[in-house]
């Protein structure tokens, strides 16, 4: 019997690796090809399955295998475009994603500018004070801001509005007094009916929607723009002043151009984030009052769980994932935030 030298078993070694850069290529990515594919791509491809089904159970699942559900193709589909309830939950979860990404980037732009200001001090701490939100899990957050939009007459944002509307009344109060011929009064339009039934109402309904996704998110949004903010060339600020431009032209033409590539980043990201919210209506109200704040997650879970159509809340979620990757092709693309990757 022949013994293989250490020099025959390493040749024999070598034999069985690839030989080429490219063959080594493909073996190092195929186990995360494969882990992605069994993470991210079996679920899609059997959500998409599910929704062409008559599926109405969870147990219909292995039904499925077992011939119990049939093949429907696009009914569910069908269905869902001639859905009144689809279309409302569409404009909802769009309108709350365009609302909120624009108070997203005011909030984060202000906020941004103030830490990274030459005369503002304590920029350090106040930078560690605005990721705080960030170390809280977000269903103990969206029950705090729950409970600050509480509807009774005490609650803190009626509390709030309480306040706002003496304020009204007492600068109308002290114009009257020095303008006292004029018999003035405070304007109806600038007043609020208290209490405001925070989670009764549709908008203001929707108001506490928006600020609570506003204060999870802004964090993520402050730390990339300060970030690019701290790269601007001060170049082009000081050429900008000789050029006697003031503050508002330098943020204007210099400034949010020079940051313009991680604002965009980071509004594409949150921006699908919100489209994929679930928490915050669910707990808040459960997208009420009756369906009328549902967004679009909520409108699949519901239909699974409350009305047992799982094969129609497969085919909703399908279309939410469409609307999702659309989105981000498109503003990657117009954007052209892929250039030069």
């Amino acid at each position: 019997m022949s013994v293989d030298t250490p020099e025959g078993v390493g040749n024999r070694i070598r034999r069985l690796l690839p030989s080429r850069a490219t063959d080594i290529g493909v073996v190092l990515v195929l186990p995360g090809l494969v882990l992605f594919s069994l993470f991210m791509l079996f679920p899609i491809a059997f959500l998409v399955y599910l929704s062409i089904t008559d599926m109405s159970r969870a147990g219909d699942v292995i039904g499925i295998f077992q011939g119990e559900a049939s093949i429907v193709w696009f009914a569910n589909y069908l269905e869902l475009f001639t859905d009144g309830e689809f279309w409302n939950s569409i404009g909802v979860t769009w309108l709350y994603v365009g609302v909120s990404l624009g108070l997203k980037l005011v909030l984060t732009l202000v906020i941004a500018i103030l830490l990274t200001h030459d005369r503002v001090a304590g920029k350090r701490y106040m930078r560690t004070l605005v990721i705080v939100p960030m170390g809280f899990p977000p269903i103990f957050v969206i029950t705090i801001w729950r409970a600050i939009f509480s509807p009774a007459k005490f609650g803190p944002f009626n509390r709030l509005v309480s306040a706002y509307n003496d304020v009204v009344i007492g600068l109308t109060e002290l114009v009257d007094t020095i303008a006292f011929f004029l018999a003035l009064r405070a304007p109806e339009l600038l007043l609020v009916d208290v209490p405001v039934n925070w989670t009764g109402g549709r908008w203001a309904a929707f108001f506490g929607y928006v600020v609570t996704e506003t204060w999870l998110a802004y964090p993520f949004m402050v730390i990339i723009v300060v970030s690019a903010l701290q790269d601007v060339p001060m170049e082009l600020h000081d050429a900008a002043k000789v050029d006697g431009a003031g503050y508002l032209n330098r943020l204007r033409h210099v400034t949010i151009p020079a940051i313009k590539g991680p604002l965009v980043f980071a509004s594409i990201l949150t921006a699908a984030t919100s489209f994929q919210n679930f928490l915050i209506p669910w707990v808040f109200n459960k997208g009420g009052p009756g369906r009328s704040n549902e967004l679009l997650l909520v409108y699949g879970y519901r239909e699974a769980r409350v009305f047992n159509e799982y094969a129609m809340s497969s085919a909703i979620m399908v279309v939410a994932i469409g609307f999702i990757g659309l989105f981000m092709w498109l503003a990657v693309k117009k954007t052209n935030l892929a250039d030069g990757v």
